[in-house]
């Protein structure tokens, strides 16, 4: 059956504002049933975890359900689920643990297609182990990360390759499954960052070919916490820095400090809401959250497509990306505007748009953009709309008028 837009957008109280939001791929708005959760976690008793008492027992169930879900979501155990305040806060903090393993002379993969914090917290921990940096090159054409790449770049020496599941820049989908294959053949870990892909279709950790898997639930729908997941077996293997008192046990062990219990509540929540963005789904929540995501991923690339065409149209526009799997996130320019100038601009017209390198520091800089601005960014979500689509195609084409007027 078609999305039913109307249905989603009514989950999201923030939306009666009337702005048009396609900056998802900086955090998306949160719906009526996580700020429902939120806020009666925070109006209930809670203690710190312990059996002893029932308001220290509720916050050992919020941390087990929110382990739950995200297990649900990416299909992972939920004892491999670790809990944190961000992905970058993780992945230093994996970083860390496994740069204190590598010898001078170990090698490191990372791209320059990736956010910073899959990037800069790799390079700095093997610049104190004394290991080497080798970098993966993304296509400038069309914003493709080539997989056979790999294959030269990935050696003996390799200990761990880093690479995105989707660029928060431009929308690349690369062949992480290919370039998982030639890491573990060379027995090197690998790292993947899902932040921006996983909000976009449905995910599952084994099928990437990930050990680690980072996302943040900030970007589809929850709060702002963030999960890694790998293999309990794999966590088992590692010994991160924490205090002599606090739990040893997997995952609990890379949880630094006590856990914000409501917004724990929250996360739950948010993976209950994408398992009910298809109302005929039915089985378990992993199989429903599947089903969900895969129709919004059907939904949000008609949307793209009509984005992408009217983009396509306006010969002010310049669209940088081309590549064939993207998630639905496109950055560009508009001739005569500085991206700062023109994201004000649309925001003048209630149009919620990125602008700059979005920590996409490597892309921008290779692109020589960086220093002038970067670019623009459009992120379209489950919640947008073809007419916010069209409102935005009609306002740049206003823009590039009013620049050529001025300009005469």
């Amino acid at each position: 059956m078609p999305f039913d837009i109307a249905r989603t957008r009514a989950a999201y109280p923030a939306l009666t504002e009337g702005f048009a939001h396609f900056d998802g791929a900086g955090g998306t708005q949160t719906p009526q049933s996580v700020i429902d959760a939120v806020s009666g976690a925070m109006g209930t008793a809670l203690g710190n975890r312990t059996p002893a008492f029932a308001p220290g027992r509720r916050s050992l169930e919020l941390v087990d359900a929110a382990r739950a879900a995200v297990a649900d979501l990416l299909g992972a155990a939920p004892r491999g689920v670790v809990l944190g305040p961000s992905a970058t806060a993780l992945t230093y903090t994996l970083a860390r643990t496994l740069g204190e393993t590598w010898r001078p002379g170990d090698e490191v993969v990372v791209s320059r297609l990736d956010h910073d914090a899959n990037v800069r917290p790799w390079v700095q921990a093997a610049l104190a182990a004394g290991a080497t940096v080798r970098w993966a090159e993304f296509d400038p054409a069309t914003g493709e990360l080539p997989a056979g790449q790999y294959a030269e770049l990935v050696g003996e020496r390799t200990r761990l390759v880093a690479v995105t599941a989707g660029s928060n820049a431009v929308g690349t989908m690369p062949d992480v499954a290919a370039i998982a294959k030639t890491a573990h053949a060379a027995g090197a870990l690998v790292c993947v960052d899902g932040v921006h892909s996983v909000p976009h279709g449905p995910t599952d950790l084994a099928s990437t070919g990930a050990d680690f898997l980072v996302t943040s639930a900030y970007k589809w729908s929850g709060p702002h916490l963030a999960a890694m997941v790998a293999d309990p077996a794999r966590w088992e293997s590692l010994r991160p820095a924490k205090l002599i008192p606090s739990s040893d046990a997997v995952p609990d062990r890379f949880e630094a400090g006590t856990p914000s219990f409501p917004l724990l509540a929250g996360v739950a929540a948010a993976v209950d809401h994408l398992a009910g963005l298809d109302p005929t789904a039915t089985g378990d929540r992993r199989e429903r959250v599947r089903a969900g995501l895969a129709a919004a991923q059907a939904y949000e690339e008609s949307l793209f497509d009509r984005l992408l065409a009217g983009l396509a149209d306006n010969p002010a526009v310049t669209v940088y990306g081309s590549a064939a799997r993207r998630c639905p996130t496109v950055s560009f320019r508009l001739a005569g505007w500085s991206p700062a100038g023109l994201a004000a601009a649309l925001g003048e017209a209630r149009l919620c748009l990125s602008s700059g390198d979005y920590y996409a520091y490597e892309y921008f800089r290779a692109m020589g953009l960086r220093e002038t601005g970067g670019a623009v960014r459009a992120s379209v979500y489950h919640y947008n709309t073809a007419d916010e689509v069209d409102r935005l195609l009609s306002e740049l084409h206003t823009l590039a008028r009013r620049r050529e007027t001025m300009g005469r």
